[in-house]
């Protein structure tokens, strides 16, 4: 069985890993993503591509990854806010490298509709060979159901463009939480893009610890349940299981496999490089199975071997990807 990753970041050529997230994510994980700890230190952005390249060329199961970077915020009057030097990859820079590795990578854009050029940067970006678009408008502090971004949404189905929108918990970059809930898929359901929902639109709350981790699905969030009905009610909504090995949503995998009505529209995704362990998480393998998982020196052949506990090789979310990408 070999798949596409739905979903994974190329970080900005200005990575220094300074901020306290990724340190910590380099000193426990930097060696299980594949990173070469001491170029991390000297040239970060080439360790990181030199690391996801490997990852992907190894892999058993991932022949290619949709990769996209992610545009700086705006304001009103299209001025540029904040650009975070971890997150904030250029489209030149996943452009550059696709160019360089077209044999895996299949390019993503990320353009703020703060912009005041964002339809004509979408037009440049399609025309140069993107085959998507992601948003992360919970870190813009865009709300989609402002009127004022409909013709970016008409641009993209007219396009025939899928884009992928954040749903759900934030940790790694400062997000404006009324933007993470599910209603941020309206307008562009509404406007026929073909959408794609991450992370099963799981939330939590590090002030409920006890709910966060609960297995119960009661206590997943109602976001995820209405994402669920959703997958049934709109044929252009897909959903990506990207970061679903992390502690707080892993717990979410048994209940979704059991869906298998809905499993047509799931698609696979790891949000490499977000660190994961097979054995500190909240799923329900027995510690046998973790500790061989987690022996597994491939990142995504790793992450790959978790999901198949709960999808099979011969399950759909591994073709699903086909629908979107033609």
């Amino acid at each position: 069985m070999q798949t596409v990753d739905f979903h994974t970041h190329l970080l900005s050529s200005e990575l220094s890993f300074d901020r306290i997230y990724d340190k910590l994510a380099i000193k426990f994980f930097g060696e299980k993503m594949g990173l070469d700890k001491n170029m991390a230190l000297k040239s970060p952005y080439t360790a990181y591509t030199q690391a996801l390249i490997s990852n992907i060329k190894n892999s058993k199961y991932v022949s290619k990854s949709v990769i996209f970077g992610v545009d700086g915020r705006f304001d009103y009057s299209g001025t540029e806010m904040h650009r975070d030097k971890t997150v904030c990859a250029s489209n030149e820079d996943v452009l550059k490298l696709y160019k360089e590795n077209r044999d895996i990578f299949i390019p993503f854009f990320s353009i703020n509709p703060m912009r005041h050029d964002a339809l004509e940067l979408i037009d440049k970006y399609h025309a140069l060979g993107f085959k998507g678009a992601k948003f992360l408008q919970n870190y813009w502090g865009v709300d989609t159901r402002d009127d004022k971004y409909l013709p970016y949404f008409e641009k993209l189905a007219k396009l025939n463009i899928p884009l992928i929108v954040h749903v759900g918990s934030e940790s790694s970059v400062l997000s404006d939480k009324s933007c993470e809930c599910i209603e941020m898929l309206d307008a562009p359901l509404k406007a026929g893009v073909k959408t794609v929902a991450a992370h099963m639109a799981l939330s939590y709350s590090p002030l409920r610890p006890i709910k966060a981790i609960s297995k119960k699905p009661r206590n997943f969030g109602k976001e995820y349940h209405r994402l669920l009905a959703m997958l049934e009610m709109h044929d252009n909504l897909y959903a990506d299981i990207s970061a679903l090995l992390t502690p707080v949503r892993a717990k979410a995998l048994p209940h979704l496999a059991s869906q298998k009505h809905i499993h047509h529209k799931l698609l696979f995704g790891t949000d490499y490089p977000v660190p994961f362990s097979a054995i500190f998480t909240s799923y329900d393998l027995p510690l046998s199975k973790r500790r061989e998982i987690e022996s597994e020196p491939n990142t995504l052949d790793r992450y790959t071997k978790a999901i198949l506990e709960y999808f099979p090789k011969e399950s759909e979310m591994y073709t699903n990807w086909q629908k979107l990408l033609t």
